[in-house]
């Protein structure tokens, strides 16, 4: 196994921090710090798109009646994972979380644990390895049933984004008819202070992250049925009562593959 790098700063493990998490290192708190000297608004970032993922999931649940969940690119866990909120509302909720990062897998059994009706399993393989990923989900998820496809904050890290929408494309292919897309990444043109103090940590030797413009985030959508309101900044997707609705540079949707 792939041994961790405590010297690097690593996004996960910023993003951990940036959330309130404990997976992470001195050289990770450094970096987020140092992020957040440069541009506050991305702990607002972190929590908005972790709260869109949470949003989409009770939608997926309770609106569209999916049981079925592939999370790729999960991240470290915090709280309210995926498969923590899709079975505190259907406890027969199964989900398959997909990561190679090998902090992440140190800390699989803390995703591993499932309501008796349901399962949870993880599988460490690499986001551009999508049809192992469509295999390996087969053994615990039924793929022909509705499945929902999670990708929250991954894409960012391929910096072509044909080959994104590629990887995207060949990872739906893999689900039936009736399953559903829940993406959400970073984005160009709402707030230059986000972009400026993205570029720079993009030059510091870290584990780079692209924002994308939004019609670029749009066109992973690219052959799905769109969920009212589409593709927006994440507060304004399905807020809750009394949330703030300010746009920030992170947008997201949900769309139905037909």
């Amino acid at each position: 196994m792939t041994q961790i790098d405590t010297s690097v700063p690593h996004s996960a493990r910023i993003w951990n921090y940036w959330l309130g998490g404990k997976d992470n290192y001195p050289v990770d708190e450094a970096a987020g710090d140092a992020y957040t000297a440069v541009f506050p608004g991305i702990v607002t970032i972190a929590r908005s798109s972790r709260a869109f993922l949470g949003r989409s999931i009770r939608h997926l649940v309770q609106e569209a009646g999916v049981r079925q969940f592939l999370d790729v690119g999960t991240g470290l866990p915090t709280v309210d994972n995926t498969h923590e909120v899709a079975q505190r509302l259907a406890p027969e909720s199964r989900v398959v979380y997909v990561d190679n990062d090998p902090l992440v897998l140190t800390h699989a059994r803390a995703l591993l644990t499932s309501t008796p009706e349901g399962a949870t399993a993880y599988e460490p393989i690499s986001l551009h390895d999508p049809e192992r990923i469509i295999e390996a989900a087969g053994r615990t998820l039924d793929l022909t049933r509705p499945t929902a496809l999670i990708l929250s904050g991954i894409l960012g890290h391929v910096a072509d984004h044909d080959e994104a929408r590629d990887l995207v494309r060949r990872l739906l292919a893999g689900l039936p008819s009736g399953s559903y897309l829940s993406l959400n990444e970073g984005s160009r043109g709402t707030d230059p202070a986000y972009e400026q103090a993205q570029d720079a940590y993009n030059e510091t030797g870290a584990v780079p992250y692209f924002l994308r413009p939004v019609e670029q985030i749009e066109a992973f959508f690219e052959g799905l049925e769109l969920v009212e309101p589409g593709v927006v900044s994440v507060p304004r997707w399905h807020p809750e009562p009394g949330a703030p609705t300010e746009p920030i540079g992170q947008h997201g949707g949900l769309g139905r593959k037909p």
